[in-house]
């Protein structure tokens, strides 16, 4: 009975859940990077690496995902729709799990290369995280609603077209951050940026190494 309160709730108020569940995140996000919540075990240097290379793997499946989801409704496949945005949304909060384990038991990294490579690198990590915030009330939204509704009642709402805004932002984000990560990673070089220098970003990932 709980249960089926909760759901009732939810499904009448899917821009409060929204709005709570988006705030919940962003005070996780941003008291890591802060140093205010420490709650993550310290890892190793070869850790930090390993979790940066899985957390590229989760994006790109979440990637695929995406996009299937997306080519499955065009063909009114509702059901494998729902399957691959679901997916995706769960790879997402993995991805989420894994990267706060990172930066709160870890580093972030800055890049090390060419200033004008540099420069491209900093206004596309720049746009993905912008996007990456952004997305996250949009595609709570489209999950809430999707979760709590019929086919037949979502046609009802905005879903749809809250989907759309949230696929074309996620599908961006997801793939300037693959970008981001091989250029970082494997392309050119990179060097430890600490917790608590977040909004130092662009100033640090700017400097001559």
């Amino acid at each position: 009975m709980a249960t089926a309160s909760g759901t009732s709730w939810a499904k009448e108020n899917p821009r409060t859940l929204t709005i709570v569940l988006s705030v919940v995140g962003y005070a996780l996000v941003i008291g890591v990077f802060a140093g205010a919540i420490d709650i993550f075990p310290q890892i190793s240097n070869e850790t930090v690496i390993l979790l940066s290379d899985m957390i590229a793997v989760i994006n790109s499946t979440a990637l695929i995902a995406l996009l299937a989801g997306w080519r499955f409704i065009k063909r009114g496949e509702i059901r494998k729709h729902r399957a691959a945005m679901l997916t995706s949304f769960a790879l997402i909060l993995l991805f989420l799990v894994v990267y706060l384990l990172k930066v709160g038991g870890g580093f972030e990294k800055a890049f090390v290369g060419p200033e004008l490579v540099k420069i491209a690198y900093l206004i596309m990590l720049a746009v993905h995280i912008l996007l990456s915030v952004v997305s996250v009330p949009v595609v709570i939204y489209a999950v809430v609603l999707g979760l709590t509704h019929t086919p037949d009642e979502l046609r009802k709402t905005n879903h749809a077209k809250i989907g759309r805004i949230a696929v074309a932002a996620w599908t961006l984000s997801l793939g300037l951050g693959i970008v981001t990560y091989l250029l970082l990673n494997h392309i050119y070089a990179w060097e430890p940026l600490h917790r608590g220098a977040l909004f130092l970003l662009p100033t640090l990932g700017l400097r001559r190494p």
